[in-house]
């Protein structure tokens, strides 16, 4: 019997593939569990839909990822944050703040996809690495500044 996996089964697939399994196990395990439903024509092609336009969309944002890569690599970007004598900043400069300065320049990254070894503490130049999608990664300089009190 032909049934597509709602979710994840050991040994069979992942969610969404249609696998061939003996009648037995298809009624009384998979379909009973709500591991898998019977394959219909119809369901078929649902499923190839939905995959082709997941496959169309993946292949878009990558497109997209890679234009703004291109834009940002060797930019520089600066942060001004309180600091007190000698360089030293009063918390630190994060991820979130990275990104608010790259929105302030007109590029839209998430604070997840800035990659910080650990938070910036001092005031410098630092290289950042923010990787933007699978296999799409590009290295910006942040300067951080003093802003006296």
């Amino acid at each position: 019997m032909r049934v597509i996996l709602l979710k994840d089964v050991k040994g069979q697939g992942k969610k969404g593939d249609v696998v061939d399994v003996s009648d037995s196990y298809a009624r009384n395990y998979l379909i009973k569990g709500g591991y898998a439903e019977q394959a219909t024509a119809v369901k078929i092609n649902d499923i190839a839909q939905k995959k082709a336009a997941a496959d169309f969309h993946k292949a878009e944002d990558l497109k997209a990822a890679r234009e703004v890569a291109a834009q940002l690599k060797g930019k520089k970007f600066t942060l001004k944050v309180k600091a007190g004598a000698g360089g030293k900043l009063f918390g630190s400069a994060t991820a979130a703040d990275i990104s608010d300065a790259l929105a302030e320049a007109g590029f839209t990254v998430d604070k997840k996809k800035i990659v910080l070894p650990s938070p910036l503490r001092e005031v410098g130049e630092y290289d950042v690495e923010l990787r933007l999608f699978e296999g799409v990664s590009v290295k910006i300089v942040v300067k951080v500044e003093a802003v006296q009190q």
